[in-house]
């Protein structure tokens, strides 16, 4: 006998699963069919054998000025108060990253001030008149040398590709400080979700009108199930089963190490611009506040196989998912939300608001 369901989502993700919780709150019944062993997406977190909370897909630190998406997730976790700080390894010295007033004075043993800082940086940046690529956006906000030293190189390693030939997007919301403000994210509301992301999508998840299947194809069980409508967050084209041609996705491998520490570095996440394969390392505790003996860590090698992570900007790139987003357009009763789905790169908080709006304009609410 098929089962009949109101809506089925394809994929257990942030923007799955808001999707199907504030449909059940609605009263519609809703299957969920992700095809890895476990929910949550890409910010699956679980405790490994020390008993330390990794994140298995690397480092998710949830920031927003949305009130709205905090005060959603907030029904579903409580959180731990954290803000996100990162330095970049450069020329044999940590330094805070995003450029700050401390970056640029323990660098070249300047003392300027926030008044001062200004006139070093209308020194050094580039006029670039029209901005056309990642390199352009950067140089004109603080000059060659600066450019070289923190983002030539990790650009690099991260895309597989110089900045030249990327969108500016890629480096358009690179802030420049003027204070000694060290904190990565400046939004209104940080944190990490106190027990994990992976409990916080389970009580997501805790309703009699929610059904999930894991380990599956969903296009294998349309046979036996009925439903009144898709919402899709996988690649879109998978979907449209490639008709126009794959999508260039960046992936990466993440290689894990627990070290008989108890601390490994100064803060949670450094990169390394311009040294080793990989492109940065995280330890976990700074994040989750945990206390063990012993500390894990994890190094980002990005590459161009493996699960699709971050969708490659370049112009005919977005050219080729217009056309499969021209087809969206035709299909009935079928919605598309979520990074893989829209072929962006978008932030936690972005992709729950993005779910969100998708289930008021699907309810008429």
């Amino acid at each position: 006998m098929r089962v009949i369901f109101d809506f089925l989502i394809v994929g257990c993700g942030l923007s799955g699963v808001t999707c199907a919780r504030l449909l059940a709150e609605k009263g519609r019944r809703v299957l969920i069919v992700e095809k890895r062993n476990h929910i949550g997406g890409n910010v699956y977190d679980f405790h490994n054998e020390d008993g330390i909370l990794v994140h298995k897909y690397g480092p998710h630190i949830f920031h927003t000025k949305e009130k709205e998406v905090w005060d959603f997730l907030s029904n579903f976790t409580k959180w731990r108060l954290y803000q996100h700080r990162v330095l970049a390894y450069v020329d044999g010295m940590y330094l805070p990253m995003p450029i700050n007033l401390d970056t640029i004075n323990i660098m070249y043993g300047a003392n300027y001030d926030q008044d001062s800082i200004k006139d070093f940086f209308a020194r050094v940046r580039e006029d670039k008149g029209e901005v056309k690529n990642a390199e352009d956006m950067v140089v004109s906000k603080v000059g060659r040398e600066l450019y070289e030293k923190f983002f030539l190189g990790y650009t690099k390693k991260q895309w597989g590709l110089s900045p030249k030939d990327l969108e500016k997007e890629v480096t358009a919301r690179i802030p420049i400080r003027y204070n000694r403000d060290g904190r990565y994210f400046t939004d209104s509301y940080q944190g990490i979700p106190q027990y994990g992301y992976t409990k916080m999508v389970e009580n997501l998840l805790n309703h009699p009108n929610i059904g999930v299947i894991l380990n599956t194809d969903y296009k294998q069980i349309l046979s036996e199930i009925s439903f009144e409508m898709l919402i899709f967050t996988g690649p879109i084209d998978c979907y449209f089963d490639y008709k126009f041609g794959k999508l260039p996705y960046r992936s990466l491998n993440f290689e894990f190490e627990t070290h008989d520490l108890d601390s490994y570095q100064q803060v949670a996440t450094i990169n390394y611009s311009n040294d080793y394969d990989f492109t940065r390392i995280t330890e976990f505790k700074h994040m989750t506040g945990q206390k063990r003996s012993k500390t894990t860590i994890v190094k980002e090698y990005p590459m161009n196989e493996g699960e699709p992570y971050y969708p490659v900007p370049r112009k005919k790139n977005r050219e080729l998912y217009s056309l499969y987003e021209q087809e969206t357009k035709k299909a009935k009763k079928v919605y598309f939300t979520g990074r893989l789905a829209t072929y962006k790169y978008a932030n936690m908080d972005i992709v729950v608001k993005d779910a969100m709006n998708l289930v008021k304009s699907i309810l008429g609410d």
